[in-house]
């Protein structure tokens, strides 16, 4: 199942697609769109985010469990994807289920991840954000933060080959049914790769133009 106006940004850490949410909002009206991302601002994504900074420990099959759960409060529930979709807007997500088809499956196997997430519906257009590990550690390392559970380059560079398994599997298959995938060498300039995306977005009717 695709859902019409949902668009998705992934890409690992460091790749650049919280900066180009907040250029979308200088394109977009702010009734016409929606921007969230997981994990979620609701209590379940609460929990996950005290998790990733290391506060505390789980099962990395748990771990599956609960993003999972998160995203199904993100799509069905309350104030969810599909409620704003419903409102007529364009709604924009940093991070979707592709997160955890790469970055659970690195320390659980492929196959509980895959399981969960084969309920959700696919977004309309996916904007996978490529880059090389190294570059995208460089970056995460320059926000002079503490880095989360997963962001080394170790597991950036197993989570970055998981992504493009799992993208190729997505491109042009039947998998991906009418999903457009669109690939971005995210090295490229912030406003280039702006432009990039919203020369795909504008063209959606929602929009009107």
């Amino acid at each position: 199942m695709i859902l019409q106006n949902f668009i998705v940004f992934e890409g690992i850490d460091g790749a650049g697609t919280s900066t180009q949410l907040k250029k979308l909002t200088e394109k977009i009206r702010n009734d016409k769109l929606f921007i969230t991302a997981e994990p979620t601002n609701l209590p379940t994504g609460v929990f996950l985010r005290r998790m990733l900074k290391g506060e505390f420990s789980v099962d990395e099959k748990t771990a599956a469990y609960l993003f999972a759960s998160d995203r199904c409060e993100h799509v069905f529930g309350r104030d969810g994807i599909i409620e704003h979709i419903h409102a007529e807007k364009i709604v924009v997500s940093d991070r979707y289920l592709f997160s955890t088809l790469a970055y659970q499956s690195v320390s659980c196997g492929e196959d509980l991840p895959q399981l969960l997430n084969s309920i959700f519906p696919l977004p309309q257009i996916l904007f996978y954000f490529r880059i090389n590990p190294e570059i995208s550690f460089k970056r995460v390392l320059a926000r002079g933060e503490k880095p989360e559970i997963y962001e080394n380059t170790g597991f950036l560079q197993k989570t970055a080959a998981l992504y493009d398994k799992i993208m190729k599997k997505y491109d042009g298959t039947a998998l991906a049914e009418s999903m457009q995938l669109v690939t971005i060498d995210a090295s490229k300039p912030i406003e280039e790769t702006a432009e990039i995306i919203w020369s795909y977005l504008k063209k959606l009717p929602i929009l009107g133009m």
